[in-house]
């Protein structure tokens, strides 16, 4: 199975320290949609805690890849939304549990005004790129 490859800084363009600016693969897309810190219950986790729902929403991601055969390696492009930059940090080390630095997507975060539930601090979708 061919891994992506990742651009980290195209040529003219400032390199990002917490992505990669390009990530290609061949095979089969997908995408998956915004994930939430609810358990398989469906009940918030880590209310108020930014490093609770992150761990919560890559766990939720993590499943979500395996249902597709994916994993995180096949992930080409991140998008956070968040209600607060300041919790980028959580965020990220959140991933790190599950992306090594070489392997980092494509990525964005936007700043929300809020989410579909006052509760949630973040919502993480993924598109992943699975080898044919």
């Amino acid at each position: 199975m061919s891994q992506p490859t990742r651009i980290p800084a195209p040529d003219g363009v400032a390199a990002a320290a917490q992505y990669a600016h390009v990530v290609m693969g061949t095979g089969r897309l997908v995408a998956v949609a915004g994930q939430l810190p609810l358990d398989e219950r469906g009940e918030l986790v880590g209310a108020g805690d930014p490093a609770a729902q992150a761990r919560q929403v890559f766990e939720n991601l993590r499943r979500c890849l395996a249902a597709a055969d994916a994993t995180f390696d096949d992930v080409v492009k991140l998008t956070y939304f968040v209600t607060d930059m300041a919790h980028m940090p959580a965020i990220r080390a959140a991933r790190a549990e599950h992306i090594p630095d070489d392997r980092l997507p494509a990525a964005s975060a936007v700043q929300v005004a809020g989410l579909v539930r006052p509760e949630f601090l973040m919502e993480i979708e993924a598109f992943a790129v699975v080898a044919a």
